[in-house]
């Protein structure tokens, strides 16, 4: 077997395979028979039949079979040969493979990345901190407070933060379409969860009022058909309700679990809630720094192939995402390109991850494991179930030791470089979109 490799550029490589026509021979030779022992034709015994005869039929079958595995099986023993790791499948081109001359192909692939990571000893890593003061605690009690709202219907014409109850008929050029109806919606006046327009339309309406809006579909509205198209709706209101808050009492207590409605064990166990989700964010957004950093660091050329492997995934995912939360299929605008920035990024950081663990011997211990483990399970209610869970199934608890090699990295990392904590208030870690928007 004769082989070379031509540089297409930094990773695509052409690799050529000659099989000569005496290997090739002989593997046509022993299949054929091999089969002589098994086939059975008209006018002869099984095991009887000419090998001239098997030959004559069955040997240009044999022949391209023998050929399709010895391009199997050499094209291994070549890229380990010339010491090459293909990333994605190769594309094979086999030419012409006329008997009594072997057999030569050509395989074309890419190669993963060799690099070296960039030491990040000193560089600058802003991490964020927080702390959870009386004043936060006082504000989670507030949206606690909110999430167990009561709606009471009020005389009176509605404002923002009121809720209707109405009946709804929308039509396009007076034609009715697939969901402009509705029957007993509840509308939040002022959430800006209905088009622009349908919310403000129906400020200063009283229960029994009916009004007519022409409003507008956004342009990237998800359903298509009715995108960038005017439309009329005809809303007939039914009540006006009003939010009533429920008291900050022994019985708020008892509703969020305090047995006895102690008002000071409830603060405590809302601090302690806190706590926990407040530590999450903050390893998650420190991780995504050291990320950041090992991205802003290292600088190379990625396979297309995993990046394209990767985009479908992502795309798949949020197809599969999205149809779950009741969307059709059809109204899922939804290809692979839409994540290539994003797929780019994750193959990127993949390699430079699996390249430092190889690299320190980073090692998921069984302790380590088994800690990780019991720390995703411990917010449920039954938490030796989940742990079961995990460990009954051997992808379910690779996820979990590939977050145990992420989170090692991620201290490597912390400790080898110039640690900026940035001082945060305990909703701007728990609401970073937010704090970017008013900044």
């Amino acid at each position: 077997m004769q082989v070379s490799v031509e540089s297409l550029s930094d990773l695509q490589r052409r690799l050529t395979v000659a099989v000569p026509e005496d290997q090739v021979a002989d593997a046509v030779h022993k299949r054929l028979q091999d089969l002589a022992r098994t086939v059975r034709l008209k006018g002869f015994r099984p095991g009887k039949v000419p090998m001239k005869v098997v030959e004559k039929r069955y040997g240009t079958q044999v022949r391209g079979e023998v050929l399709n595995d010895l391009m199997q099986s050499t094209f291994y023993e070549a890229l380990t040969k010339e010491s090459l790791r293909p990333a994605g499948m190769p594309d094979f081109d086999t030419g012409d493979a006329t008997s009594g001359e072997g057999f030569e192909y050509t395989a074309t692939f890419e190669i993963y990345p060799e690099f070296e990571p960039s030491d990040v000893s000193g560089k600058k890593l802003e991490v964020p901190t927080a702390d959870i003061g009386d004043s936060d605690v006082d504000e989670m009690i507030e949206t606690i407070r909110k999430q167990h709202v009561a709606w009471e219907p009020v005389e009176r014409a509605a404002e923002n933060g009121d809720r209707l109850v109405a009946d709804y008929v929308g039509t396009i050029a007076g034609e009715p379409f697939d969901g402009g109806q509705g029957t007993d919606v509840a509308i939040d006046l002022g959430q800006g969860r209905m088009i622009k327009g349908f919310e403000d339309g129906l400020l200063g309406v009283s229960a029994g009022d009916e009004r007519s809006l022409d409003l507008e579909f956004p342009e990237d509205y998800h359903a298509k058909e009715v995108a960038g198209k005017p439309a009329n709706f005809k809303v007939s209101v039914k009540r006006v309700e009003a939010a009533s808050l429920p008291e900050i009492d022994a019985e708020l207590a008892k509703r969020l679990g305090v047995a006895d409605g102690d008002l000071d064990k409830m603060r405590d166990e809302i601090r302690n809630s806190m706590r926990r989700e407040l530590e999450n964010s903050l390893k998650s957004q420190t991780k995504q720094a050291v990320m950041d950093l090992l991205l802003a660091e290292n600088t190379f050329d990625v396979p297309a192939a995993l990046v394209d492997t990767e985009a479908q995934n992502l795309a798949a995912q949020m197809s599969k995402n999205l149809q779950a939360q009741g969307m059709a299929a059809k109204d899922i605008p939804v290809n692979a390109d839409m994540f290539r920035d994003q797929a780019d990024r994750r193959v990127k950081l993949g390699l430079i991850l699996a390249e430092l663990i190889k690299q320190q011997g980073f090692k998921a211990e069984p302790a380590s494991l088994r800690t990780a483990v019991e720390g995703i399970a411990a917010p449920y209610e039954h938490p030796e179930e989940v742990v079961k869970w995990y460990y009954g199934d051997k992808q379910r608890l690779a996820e979990v030791e590939s977050m145990v090699l992420e989170e090692q990295v991620v201290n490597w990392v912390r400790d080898k470089s110039e640690l900026i904590e940035n001082k945060k208030k305990f909703s701007e870690i728990m609401n970073p979109d937010k704090g970017a928007e008013k900044s």
